[in-house]
């Protein structure tokens, strides 16, 4: 299973856990951690379910490329790490 990691300040918000994921692409996996902790989604995703414009996913150690349709491929010993970005003053 590929593990799912987030960042500290993304913690803040909302209880997000280390996971982990049979999905096989970076769409199949946000659908399956925010199955099982929906808060999830509205910090991932906008209205369009696409990557937000302050996210940045890394699939082991690589920016994902693909912010619209998520179709980066995951392999079971991937290792994702979603980032919020911070903002302000």
């Amino acid at each position: 299973m590929a593990s799912v990691e987030f960042t500290p300040n993304l913690s803040r918000h909302i209880e997000c856990e280390t996971l982990s994921s049979n999905g096989a692409n970076l769409r199949e996996l946000i659908d399956e951690i925010c199955c099982d902790n929906p808060q999830l989604k509205p910090y991932i995703l906008d209205d369009q379910d696409r990557l937000r414009k302050h996210v940045t996913v890394f699939i082991d150690g690589v920016q994902v490329q693909d912010r619209k349709g998520l179709n980066d491929l995951i392999n079971m010993e991937s290792s994702v790490y979603i980032a919020q970005a911070l903002s302000g003053g």
